[in-house]
């Protein structure tokens, strides 16, 4: 179950990733907007309390492979690399932000639905 979500969710990373490179400048937007939605999605599937095989395809598995923890790391590091302070920062701070909010956002509406 988990492997094959986490296939489709890297697949959806990957082709995701390919279409924000067309338009990206400073800032690495395609992982961005990947962790963003990813968050909201695992705190809208937390929220809906699923049953626990369809939450570890979705959540662990789908979830997993989608987002990437590792990536924003390395983009992050070799911003900072470049001497290009005010990118990294305004990448580091909007994405925890970004994250906490969008995984709130999502939480708050599985548990309405």
């Amino acid at each position: 179950m988990v492997a094959g979500g986490a296939a489709v969710g890297a697949v959806a990373r990957y082709v995701l990733t390919q279409v924000g490179r067309m338009y990206q400048n400073r800032l690495p937007w395609a992982t961005f907007g990947i962790n963003i939605s990813g968050s909201f999605v695992i705190g809208l599937l937390a929220g809906l309390q699923l049953p626990q095989l369809l939450g570890l395809l979705l959540m662990t598995g789908f979830c997993g492979g989608y987002t990437t923890f590792s990536t924003y790391n390395t983009e992050l590091v070799i911003l900072l690399r470049d001497r290009q302070i005010v990118a990294a920062l305004t990448y580091f701070f909007g994405s925890v932000v970004s994250g906490l909010i969008a995984v709130s956002l999502g939480l708050c509406l599985g548990n309405y639905l």
